[in-house]
């Protein structure tokens, strides 16, 4: 069945009452954070709160990732120990740009005795990563890698290239689009990364729905008051769920059963519409099972 992801929050590990508040908000998941959020003398503290948070459950179906500290820095073999024992949906590691440390982190989880089902989602946040993000991408054939998918990291990319956050992220869209296409070939997902300005809703509305149109899956968050509007832009609406579901009724017809292509209200339907639809349905009633 197909998850949902089209909200994911960051929450601090090392702050004890936003874990807390992270099992009531509407988030489709939540990424519990080791890296950007916690100060370096907190990172011991931050690893045990995840761990009891997870221990302790109560999260429901929203997806629980724990996102480490980057392979460059002294603590991501502690993070990654941890999170093989807390027993997350995933762990996403920030600044991957080498098919090398995907491997890396592979090892790492097999020297645990990591539960399989544990997947491993990478940030793309350098210049290299997009470069090679058809090379990451390809990781995933080996089911070692435990590969499930990307969030783009723009802050970063920002940083290393000099290309400008402006609205519209007209310059950036040759490289979000380089990692979009990456990770269709190979079956994987993708998240956008988070908007930082969360007090501009306008802003931030215009560019889910950018993301959405230009096909992540959803969009990674800093603040819990932008979990609504992001869940409300990346749910089909309605009447595209009864679109879909009129498409593979007369898809389902006798008559249509040998055809690949079909008149529907005026206008010409192929298979490939039937596919689409039924990705739409069963998006909307993953959604609708989440109870969010």
């Amino acid at each position: 069945m197909i998850r949902p992801r089209r909200s994911l929050l960051f929450m601090p590990g090392s702050n004890a009452r936003a874990l807390e508040k992270a099992r009531n908000l509407p988030a489709d998941g939540i990424i519990l954070d080791l890296e950007d959020s916690v100060a370096p003398e907190a990172k011991a503290l931050a690893r045990d709160q995840i761990a009891q948070a997870i221990a302790t459950r109560g999260f429901g179906k929203r997806e629980i990732l724990i996102r480490v500290n980057n392979l460059d820095t002294p603590w991501w073999i502690d993070d990654v120990a941890m999170a093989g024992k807390a027993r997350p949906d995933g762990i996403l590691v920030p600044k991957v740009s080498s098919v090398e440390e995907i491997h890396a982190i592979a090892d790492r989880l097999d020297e645990i005795g990591a539960d399989p089902s544990i997947r491993v989602w990478t940030m793309i946040e350098t210049a290299r990563a997009v470069l090679h993000a058809e090379e990451l991408a390809a990781t995933s054939r080996d089911p070692r890698t435990r590969l499930a998918g990307f969030v783009f990291g723009p802050n970063d990319i920002s940083r290393e290239t000099r290309i400008r956050m402006l609205p519209g992220r007209a310059a950036m869209l040759p490289l979000i689009t380089q990692c979009i296409l990456a990770t269709r070939a190979y079956g994987l997902e993708i998240l956008d990364g988070p908007y930082s300005d969360f007090s501009n809703f306008d802003g931030f509305g215009q560019e889910c729905a950018q993301a959405r149109d230009l096909g992540f899956d959803g969009k990674t968050l800093i603040h819990p008051g932008q979990i609504e509007a992001c869940n409300a832009i990346f749910t089909p609406p309605a009447e595209e769920v009864a679109r879909a579901r009129k498409i593979i009724a007369a898809f389902e017809r006798p008559e249509n059963a040998s055809r690949g292509a079909i008149q529907l209200d005026g206008q010409m339907v192929e298979r490939l519409h039937a596919e689409m639809a039924a990705r739409t349905i069963a998006i909307a009633d993953a959604i609708a099972s989440m109870g969010h």
